[in-house]
């Protein structure tokens, strides 16, 4: 089941012309062991960018000046850089190779943790943090390609290799980040910076692995001829914007994604604003992140094995509104069970990306349903922790500090977007595809 699975997951990553016959003989020994090393570091800079200024953010906030409604658009860049720069990598790739993209994705990771810790204002802040995201969203979109090209008969482990790295350097840099910066000075600037230094040696990885597939890719281009980059493009396919399950899909992606921005950007806010220490907040949010450990394994293998996954986006959509709702009524007291809670909610991103596999037949359906889903999710998403910022400053500002830290309202409509959210899910998971939909064969 474990291989069906990984063949349904990645079937928008890799058309079978982008992995030529005469690979093996065109790439040198070392550069496959060299990979798996990269793969893992460039998957763990994927989240500290966020993560560490979600430990730090109230320290960040002060520091800079910030209103609640410019930390609401900072919380909201990451959604933003997703939907914009995505977008783009297909494209990059075909031009440059994806190798030479994640490259270039990790340097700019690097530059902008470098530079932002040295913002004076709100703005510099702004524009370093989108420089990192916008590595991170190449980087995001094209590492499945790597896998799947390099490494096609090691694609499921491959996978869950990168998954837990990615989920390692989210929970890692929220609960490593305040007691660095307490090591290291106590000034949040520092505790930033201290995080460049992992994407600097991503950098010096990728860089001798970018040069020497560069130079495998026109061995095997001059092997393979010209008929294979024809190949590559494969333009038919449903018009998924007529199909209501590829609506349901990505505006579920998109509520998904609002739900984790939010707890990556103000989760740490809550719980200290509730009494909570600052290093006992990153480790709340560590135990959120890590919770995508396992599950990312155990849901797309459960998921794989039913005709409709409604249930399971139901199950998930009920942990998170209790988990809400413990926030809600005792946030400090039950903090070790809402994090828990709230991190199996969050497990929808694994439940989405199964479920666009499961709802197209062709492997054109699958790509042109997964390029719509995330990019119009992403957007759909950049709002929330922008709305969450802004209300929170009003409810700061007209109640009194021990009213909740002004999170009343705020985890309201945190609670009532899962509603939605679950009956997304539950037209998403139903057992039909996009070109059923749409009228075509396959």
């Amino acid at each position: 089941m474990p291989d069906e699975e990984t063949k349904t997951l990645h079937r928008p990553a890799a058309d079978r012309a982008t992995v030529p016959v005469p690979q093996a003989t065109a790439q040198p020994t070392w550069l496959g062991p060299v990979l798996i090393v990269g793969i893992v570091l460039a998957a763990l800079n994927l989240r500290p960018a966020i993560t560490s200024l979600g430990a730090l953010f109230e320290e960040t906030r002060t520091g800079l000046g910030m209103s609640g409604t410019v930390a609401g658009l900072i919380t909201s860049v990451p959604a933003l850089c997703f939907a914009v720069f995505g977008v783009t990598a297909p494209r990059l790739s075909r031009r440059f190779g994806p190798v030479a993209v994640v490259c270039a994705g990790m340097a700019a990771v690097a530059a902008g943790l470098l530079i932002r810790p040295f913002a004076s204002g709100a703005v510099g802040f702004l524009a370093a943090s989108a420089l990192s995201l916008a590595g991170i969203a190449l980087t995001n979109v094209l590492l499945p390609v790597i896998v799947k090209r390099y490494f096609p008969d090691r694609v499921g482990t491959m996978t869950g290799l990168y998954s837990m790295a990615l989920a390692a350097g989210t929970s890692l840099a929220a609960a490593a980040t305040v007691p660095l910066t307490g090591a290291l000075g106590g000034n949040w600037r520092t505790g930033l910076l201290v995080w460049a230094s992992l994407a600097v040696a991503a950098v010096l990885l990728w860089m001798p692995i970018a040069r020497a597939a560069r130079r495998a890719d026109r061995a095997r281009a001059a092997a393979a001829g010209s008929g294979a980059s024809a190949a590559v493009r494969s333009d038919a396919g449903p018009r998924v914007v007529r199909s209501r399950t590829a609506w349901a899909l990505a505006c579920y992606f998109g509520l998904q994604a609002t739900g984790a921005y939010i707890t990556m950007g103000w989760l740490p806010q809550i719980f200290r604003d509730a009494g909570v220490s600052a290093s006992t907040a990153g480790v709340l949010l560590a135990v959120t992140m890590v919770m995508g450990v396992p599950l990312a394994f155990v849901i797309p293998g459960l998921a794989g094995r039913m005709k409709n996954q409604g249930a399971i986006a139901v199950t998930l959509g009920v942990f998170g509104l209790t988990g809400y709702l413990g926030l809600y009524l005792a946030p400090a007291a039950g903090a070790w069970a809402w994090a828990l809670l709230l991190g199996v909610s969050n497990c929808a991103f694994p439940l989405v990306i199964t479920m666009i596999g499961l709802r197209a037949k062709s492997p054109a359906g699958v790509v042109r349903l997964s390029a719509f889903t995330q990019s119009t999710g992403y957007l759909i998403s950049i709002p929330g922790p922008l709305v969450i910022g802004t209300l929170y400053q009003h409810s700061r500002g007209h109640l009194p500090a021990a009213a909740g830290g002004g999170w009343d309202l705020p985890l309201v409509l945190m609670a009532g977007l899962l509603v939605p959210q679950i009956a997304l899910g539950v037209l998403a998971g139903r057992d039909r595809t996009i070109e059923d939909e749409c009228g075509m064969r396959d």
